[in-house]
């Protein structure tokens, strides 16, 4: 059993490559999981230590061979710096709960589709109607956050098959 580092702990790339420890041995290690992946050792526990940034080609790399997509979301939201404020982040949960909240967001769709009618009917989201377009944007935005949520829980499970 490797040991537990303590500095890298809390690190999203550190959990990853030691959940898929459990299943590759080889990944126990950073000297192990650089020769699977051909990181360098080195560059390795400075990304798991927070004190570099991976590129994304590291990132999938690292994506594929731990079997975590998530890592592809957590650099889109966390760390790139144009998606930072366009991706939403994504964590994984029960699939039974994301379904669930999925459905119950869902619900509220005819409403949302017949306000945006409404407000788009003109061609113009004038001040009095902005902050009714900002609460269905909202409910938009929940719908695609677990609609990605089922695909991140899909591909985890399956692999890099395409949704």
């Amino acid at each position: 059993m490797p040991k537990m580092a303590t500095k890298a702990a809390d690190n999203v790339f550190y959990k990853a490559r030691i959940a898929a420890a459990s299943w590759n041995d080889r990944l126990g290690s950073r000297e192990g999981a650089s020769e699977v992946t051909g990181i360098d050792r080195t560059r390795l526990a400075n990304i798991e230590l927070g004190t570099i940034n991976p590129h994304p080609e590291e990132v999938l790399m690292l994506s594929d061979t731990y079997n975590a997509p998530e890592l592809q979301n957590h650099f889109c939201s966390h760390l790139c710096p144009l998606g930072i404020g366009t991706i939403s982040p994504i964590e994984l949960e029960e699939l039974e709960r994301v379904t669930l909240q999925l459905i119950s967001a869902m619900k509220s769709l005819p409403e949302v589709k017949d306000g945006i009618i409404d407000i788009a009917a003109d061609g113009v989201i004038d001040a009095k109607e902005k902050p009714r377009m900002e609460q269905y944007l909202e409910v938009l935005d929940e719908i695609t956050n677990k609609a990605q949520t089922l695909k991140l829980i899909y591909r985890k499970q399956f692999g890099k098959q395409e949704v």
